[in-house]
């Protein structure tokens, strides 16, 4: 009798050939997977070791510098204003003084590692700053730090004035400031034009092209679409600064002459003066437009018995000439007043307001009318103390004379006119006059006709430089007169008739 065998063990088949070649993809694939693991850690390791290598040690000046945190700017401190000095007030006798400025980071250039020059603007005026390392002062890393900024930056800077002994040609100020202490308090992102590049004059542009150095050009395109840069020049800044005080002299001289201030509305029933150029719009299911002037409401004012007023205010103009003479919207002075004898006495209103604004902004803004003039090249306005008057007849016979032929009952164009500005300097050595005694066409309809010749009028134009920037006249104040006036011109009375019934013996 055989034994029991004991049970034979498994057989395993052999791997077949696809499997054995997936086993050994996904060994190779393993092992690629882990050396770019251990490259990666390496270079991590290296970079690591590298910037512990570089890095600089604790700066123990480091409270001379750095960008303000948020706290320090929500006015938790209270400080005199009068510790700021502004960037237009450094001048020579502030030398060896301590100052305290805010601006923008106009440029920034860096020397080395010691050293690096920050121009700051602040309302069109720069001032160059020079950051360098001084013991116990200024460290390299506070220079690193002011050679990063961004220009446009808003920065603070503590320092002391010094005055080099060569001319800056870079800033508008001939100081330099030794920064002490530099703040960050706005940075700027790079920005898509540079205030340098949109301060250029043409002249200066075409000189450097000339030479073979290539100067960006902003056209108007991009300043218009990035207004808020474009502002930051010193040429608008200036511009906006002398429009400002064109508007407080205007104000101060006339309330000297015993006028007062009003404002008249500029959503009206119809047209102001006539003419197509008009803005038209819906009132709430009534025609309307926009005030083209304030002169109805002034006449008005004066029938009110304001006796002397004037308005500064916009106008509206839908005017379809592409020239710097006409525009669609702008700023009016006008004035109004009674007259005791002639129109003559308005004429010596206008004149000596207008002197009266040249002498002051000659004296008192030369600094604007500078940095107008770097990047907009002008002369001095030629004026004469007393304004020059001629007649239209006058002004038409020079004309003349000078072999320009011209409608003497009509207006003049803009090349009469600008050539009667030319002969005007040339004969009397002016460029800023009045032309009276217009013909009655051609002015407005509430013009009054001359007394002696019902083909002129008693009105006025005044000129500067052989352009008309103002106009004036005796108004009409019979209502019968006035409305066959206005149906001349084919304005409906209806729609002026508050305006007309204003000078009605009723009232």
């Amino acid at each position: 009798m055989s034994e029991p065998q004991p049970p034979s063990e498994p057989t395993q088949e052999p791997e077949n050939e696809e499997s054995a070649s997936l086993s050994k993809k996904a060994a190779k694939k393993e092992a690629a997977k882990l050396e770019k693991l251990r490259r990666r850690q390496e270079q991590e390791a290296a970079a690591a070791a590298a910037r512990a290598e570089s890095a600089e040690p604790e700066d123990p000046l480091a409270a001379n510098y750095g960008d303000l945190p948020l706290i320090q700017l929500q006015s938790m401190r209270i400080a005199d204003v009068n510790d700021w000095t502004e960037v237009g007030a450094l001048t020579e006798a502030l030398k060896d003084q301590k100052v305290l400025i805010r601006g923008r980071a106009q440029t920034i250039r860096a020397v080395g590692k010691n050293m690096a020059f920050i121009v700051v603007r602040e309302k069109g005026f720069t001032v160059q700053c020079v950051a360098t390392v001084q013991p116990e002062i200024v460290s390299r890393q506070m220079v690193k730090y002011v050679a990063a900024l961004n220009r446009e930056s808003i920065i603070d800077i503590e320092g002391i004035v010094s005055v080099p002994g060569v001319a800056i040609k870079g800033a508008s100020q001939q100081v330099e400031v030794q920064v002490r202490k530099l703040y960050c308090i706005s940075k700027a992102a790079v920005l898509p034009i540079n205030i340098e590049d949109a301060a250029r004059s043409d002249a200066e542009i075409e000189k450097a092209n000339q030479a073979g150095e290539q100067l960006v050009r902003v056209n108007q395109d991009t300043r218009l679409n990035f207004r808020v840069l474009d502002l930051r020049t010193p040429a608008n800044q200036g511009i906006f600064r002398i429009q400002s005080q064109v508007g407080t002299i205007f104000r101060q001289f006339l309330l000297s002459e015993g006028f007062f201030e009003i404002h008249s509305p500029k959503l009206i029933a119809g047209s102001s003066e006539g003419g197509a150029s008009v803005f038209k719009l819906d009132y709430k299911g009534q025609p309307a437009c926009l005030a083209q002037s304030p002169q109805l409401h002034k006449q008005m004012a004066i029938c009110g018995d304001f006796g002397r007023i004037f308005e500064i205010g916009p106008v509206f103009r839908a005017e379809d000439s592409y020239t710097h003479r006409h525009l669609c919207e702008f700023t009016g002075l006008d004035i109004e007043m009674e007259i005791k004898w002639s129109y003559f006495e308005v004429m010596d209103i206008v004149s000596r307001l207008f002197v009266t604004m040249f002498d002051y902004l000659n004296k008192n803004c030369e600094k604007e009318l500078e940095a107008v003039r770097r990047q907009y090249p002008f002369e001095p306005l030629k004026y004469l103390p007393e304004t020059l008057r001629l007649t239209f007849a006058e002004g038409v016979q020079m004309l003349k004379d000078a072999g320009v032929e011209v409608d003497p009952m009509g207006d003049l164009n803009t090349e009469a006119e600008r050539k009667l500005g030319q002969l005007v300097l040339e004969k009397y050595g002016t460029e800023f006059y009045i032309l009276h005694r217009y013909p009655l066409a051609v002015r407005p309809f509430y013009t009054m006709p001359c007394c002696d010749n019902k083909e002129y009028s008693n009105s006025f134009d005044v000129f500067i430089r052989g352009e008309e920037i103002i106009s004036g006249a005796q108004r009409i104040h019979v209502p019968e007169f006035l409305a066959e006036r206005a149906e001349a011109r084919g304005i409906e009375v209806k729609t002026i008739s508050t305006y007309i019934d204003s000078f009605s013996p009723d009232y």
